[in-house]
């Protein structure tokens, strides 16, 4: 199922997306069980994270509409809608560094070698899990400006809690994936790193997920199991003013999402709803593509629109706007 959060009339809602046409899972719900809307959250969650957290009683429910014949009320066409992100204010959010090819193009244009611990286990940082977006625009400030840059990933969504989780346990932890946009204010970034902190103010003014959260079994045909977890066969891809600028694949991960988890949950509680990216594809952002001279020093400006193409994942389209 493709999964939205998304606001309509005023309201924040979460639906299940069949079509061209969203289904308000809470009115829908309400309207096969006539039960009053109050009721329903408390059976089923009141929205996205709350639906995620009672999985095991909500999406049997939600997988039974799509079978039913369902009153217009609780149709809303996707037009009309305005997209959030999925899980708009996850309880935490991390970010991996999992394509070697990324990493090893990004510290070559420095002049470093290849760092040997990228090969020795999986590392993550942790984000700002209060500055998520969805599709559309995201506010920025004079100094996120100075060379502002987008990130192809990736990510998935935790769906039950779980610690010191094996790799190959770890898939049945998550309930799904969606496109991740890591956007970047490269000189803040660069400038704190050289004190062996952040990436911090680099990253956390926001970040972009949508346009929707895709459940696993959506993916079966494009997964492959491994003693390591799933590698999922997914063709990335991402434009900037409707110019393409990188290719890539899922696929192409040197650490898996199952041994991500596993690292993230070594003496750690995971909790649904949590949201892990994958870090970078290669050539997944204008400081590689710059630094290998793909592009001449470009980076994101004011009415840019940069949009990221996950395979089965969607469309994720974003444009930075001045704050007030």
């Amino acid at each position: 199922m493709k999964l939205v959060t998304f606001l309509e009339s005023g309201r924040v809602r979460h639906g299940v997306l069949v079509g061209d046409t969203i289904l308000d899972i809470n009115a829908a719900l309400a309207h096969v069980e006539g039960q009053s809307p109050e009721a329903i959250a408390a059976k089923y969650g009141k929205d996205m994270l709350g639906m995620i957290e009672q999985q095991d009683v909500a999406m049997p429910a939600v997988r039974a509409l799509l079978g039913k014949d369902l009153p217009a009320s609780v149709k809303i066409p996707l037009a009309k809608a305005t997209l959030l992100s999925p899980i708009p204010r996850p309880p935490s959010m991390r970010d991996g560094y999992a394509f070697r090819q990324h990493v090893e193009t990004a510290r070559r244009n420095r002049g470093l070698e290849m760092i040997p611990e990228f090969d020795e286990f999986p590392v993550f940082y942790f984000t700002n899990h209060q500055a998520v977006v969805g599709p559309g625009d995201f506010r920025v400030l004079p100094r996120h400006l100075e060379k502002l840059d987008f990130e192809l990933e990736a990510c998935l969504v935790v769906g039950r809690r779980g610690r010191n989780l094996k790799a190959s346990e770890a898939d049945a932890y998550v309930f799904g994936l969606a496109i991740m946009n890591d956007l970047s204010a490269r000189t803040l970034q660069m400038d704190e790193m050289k004190l062996s902190l952040g990436p911090a103010k680099g990253k956390d003014f926001a970040t972009a997920i949508g346009p929707w959260l895709v459940t696993l079994d959506e993916l079966e045909d494009r997964t492959r199991k491994t003693p390591n977890g799933n590698v999922y066969d997914l063709a990335m891809k991402a434009w900037v003013n409707g110019v393409q600028v990188s290719e890539g694949n899922v696929a192409q991960m040197n650490w898996t999402f199952a041994q991500i988890l596993e690292r993230a949950s070594y003496g750690v509680d995971l909790y649904p709803g949590d949201v892990i990216g994958s870090g970078t594809v290669g050539t997944g952002c204008f400081l590689e593509l710059n630094g290998s001279k793909i592009t001449n020093n470009q980076w994101l400006q004011l009415g840019d629109v940069v949009a990221l193409e996950i395979e089965r994942l969607g469309r994720l389209e974003n444009r930075p706007v001045a704050e007030d």
